[in-house]
């Protein structure tokens, strides 16, 4: 068993009960094996310093973060091996990481001379298991690609290993390569390349890696373009309308986010369009050299088919955009009628529907791009091209999504005759209020006397004759008065 794992050295140095692994957001790998030699000893190499503003460009404050340095472990020479473990902080965080960059040299076999060699497979695996503890978070990992500096035949069971680790594990979720042009001149050897690896481990580090590039904070460090290593099935392709016709009473247009939004009037109660779109291939670095292709919208709790005017593209090259024409109908049935509810609650605004339009590629047929091919070889002179970059034969379809939102425009007419007519509700509710609180007079004839009385709707009152015996009632409603108990023989009546 290794004595010197990421996790007993992080959780030394957080002062962390070493029971418990350090759950860390990055874990940032520095390979240092004899393949590495020129990047160590050229006084002009930009090695380290690439590392510290990568490490510097995408922690962010109090993330957990391990720096490490990892070749080929051995007995009495474990790898990776910790360099740094710390929650990050921008301000001292710059000085740590370059310090113990600055003390990292090419690692020798243990009590030779001999440069030590390379495992890929096993400083991931290890970052993925230790340092992070299977949690998510990232792993960087800063290589020259070569697994191993003598060219045994362990190499190719080293690099089956690695593409499996990478393609067929879970743990992955994401994976992005990206070739650095660093010409640098050592002792020993030569290079005119680097490659940096970034691994998402969870569906949470795959959030937080996709967010990284969205930011742009990568791209402050790193210009070139990331190649993509998985997912290959999922937005594969980007749809972007360039045209809308036979719409009348619906546009569309492009929110940001990437979202297609169509704006329907109300009056349009048959809403269908043809958009003319670009097909775009944003899986760098991958052609589609072949694939069928089917969309549906999903919207209002319903799936519709989109009508393809083609259904199949061919040889479409990294970043290279393809015409695709549709007819897409919105789901009349689901848009809320003028009189709805949802209506007059939208009555000058939007009734807003959201959905998404759903790509389909199958029988999908995919190869490195010509450009990429040559990319790689200029940067590794002489070196076969990674099996990682080899798409997995499994891959055979992809999903694209566009998110859609559908804006339904109501007028205020509803509206306004609603609230009108609620005014006018309360204004008869008021009058009526008014009529029943309001005493009413009227007369009232006893034993041939008059008699004058004031009462209230809903009241009831006694009336008595000359002697003061009770002979009648007088009940007062909103619609008049009426003489209720009326004594046998009594003189009484109402009016004169």
């Amino acid at each position: 068993m290794k004595t010197t794992l990421l996790r007993t050295i992080a959780c030394a140095a957080l002062a962390l009960p070493c029971a418990h692994a350090l759950a860390v957001s990055h874990v940032f790998l520095v390979q240092n094996s004899g393949w590495m030699e020129p990047f160590f000893s050229d006084p002009a190499s930009k090695y380290k310093p690439l590392v510290t503003e990568l490490v510097m460009a995408v922690a962010q404050p109090g993330d957990p973060m391990v720096l490490a340095s990892f070749n080929q472990s051995l007995p009495g020479a474990p790898s990776p091996k910790a360099l740094l473990a710390l929650k990050f902080e921008p301000a001292s965080a710059r000085a740590k990481v370059s310090a113990a960059l600055a003390a990292l040299d090419v690692a020798r076999k243990p009590g030779v001379s001999t440069l030590a060699d390379t495992d890929l497979n096993e400083a991931v695996g290890t970052a993925i298991t230790t340092a992070l503890d299977g949690k998510p978070g990232l792993v960087w990992l800063f290589t020259n690609n070569r697994n191993s500096p003598n060219n045994d035949q362990e190499t190719a069971r080293r690099n089956g290993e690695f593409y499996a680790l990478i393609h067929r594990g879970s743990a992955i979720t994401r994976a992005l390569a990206f070739p650095l042009q660093m010409p640098v001149q050592g002792t020993h050897y030569r290079a005119n390349g680097l490659m940096i690896y970034v691994f998402a481990v969870g569906e949470q580090g795959a959030r937080e890696l996709k967010a990284l590039q969205a930011s742009g904070v990568i791209a402050k460090v790193i210009t070139e373009p990331a190649a993509r290593l998985k997912p290959l099935d999922q937005d594969t392709v980007r749809l972007v309308p360039r045209k809308v016709s036979d719409a009348p009473g619906v546009a569309f247009s492009m929110a940001q986010g990437g979202m297609l939004r169509a704006d329907v009037q109300s009056s349009a109660r048959t809403p269908a369009a043809k958009i003319e779109w670009n097909l775009e291939n944003t899986m760098y670095p991958y052609t589609i050299s072949s694939a069928s292709i089917s969309a549906r919208s999903k919207l209002g709790g319903e799936e519709r088919p989109i009508a393809l005017a083609g259904t199949s593209v061919r040889a479409l090259a990294p970043g290279q955009s393809a015409p695709l024409s549709s007819v897409m109908q919105l789901p009349v049935r689901q848009l809320p009628g003028n009189w709805s509810l949802d209506a007059v609650r939208s009555a000058g605004s939007a009734y807003v529907m959201p959905g998404q339009i759903e790509l389909q590629l199958s029988g999908q047929r995919l190869e490195l791009s010509q450009a990429f091919r040559q990319r790689m070889a200029a940067l590794f002179p002489g070196d076969p091209l990674p099996d990682i970059f080899t798409p997995p034969a499994q891959v055979k379809s992809s999903t694209a999504l566009l998110p859609l939102e559908v804006r339904v425009h109501y007028g205020v007419g509803p509206l306004v005759a609603l609230i009108g007519a609620a005014l006018a509700l309360l204004g008869g509710a008021g009058a009526a209020a008014l009529a029943f609180a309001r005493p009413r007079k009227t007369f009232v004839t006893v034993e041939d006397e008059l008699r004058t009385m004031h009462a209230r709707a809903g009241t009831t009152q006694p009336i008595f004759d000359k002697a003061g015996n009770k002979v009648a009632q007088l009940k007062t409603t909103i619609f008049g008065h009426q003489l209720i108990d009326l004594r046998e023989g009594a003189q009484v009546r109402l009016g004169r």
